[in-house]
């Protein structure tokens, strides 16, 4: 599956002499935390104020409706992404998982519910990320096509060309549609 990696393991902490290496990271994911945050103190609150007006409230249903609140946290915080030269990061609850994008072997597009975009190295990680985060945040999709056209270069990118089309071609139209939006020519 993915790798662990930690900040020294990816040059972040290693004692560099240069200057830091740009990092680009989602733009919305913070309102979508704090989103996901409310959503949950809401549902909480609303749980609290109708058992407490039934005179239920107590100790045990109370530890039940916090346990359901941090449940629908959990499920709405969506994964953090970001970008480095050559790594694509992307970091759950939990854990961080991070492909090389300078040596992808593939990338693969999973339609389903929700889109997903799965991307494997070689050393064998795989990140799955919401092609969505890249088509609303542009420096990141810049870093990750700069990096699979290094991929392409070298050899090592074996499958998802197409997929790399695909995406570039909804990038392209959402850039256009909001220069149109900006311009008043909608």
């Amino acid at each position: 599956m993915g790798r662990r990696v930690t900040r020294s393991a990816t040059g972040a902490g290693a004692g560099n002499a240069g200057p830091p290496e740009p990092l680009a990271q989602d733009i919305h994911w913070a309102g979508e935390r704090r989103s996901a945050i409310g959503v949950a103190a809401l549902l909480l609150t609303a749980l609290f104020l109708l058992d407490a007006g039934a005179g239920r409230l107590d100790l045990t249903r109370g530890a039940l409706w916090t346990g359901l609140a941090a449940l629908v946290f959990v499920i709405l915080l969506p994964p953090r992404v970001s970008t480095r030269p050559g790594l694509l990061s992307v970091r759950g609850l939990l854990v961080e998982h991070s492909v090389r994008t300078d040596s992808l072997v593939s990338i693969r597009w999973s339609d389903g519910v929700s889109q997903r975009m799965i991307l494997r190295d070689t050393e064998g990680s795989r990140v799955e990320i919401d092609p969505a985060v890249l088509v609303r945040n542009s420096a990141m999709w810049r870093r990750l096509d700069t990096d699979t056209r290094t991929s392409v270069q070298r050899g090592t990118l074996l499958c998802g060309e197409t997929a790399l089309r695909r995406l570039a071609g909804r990038i392209d139209r959402e850039t256009a549609h909001s220069v149109f939006k900006v311009s008043g020519l909608e």
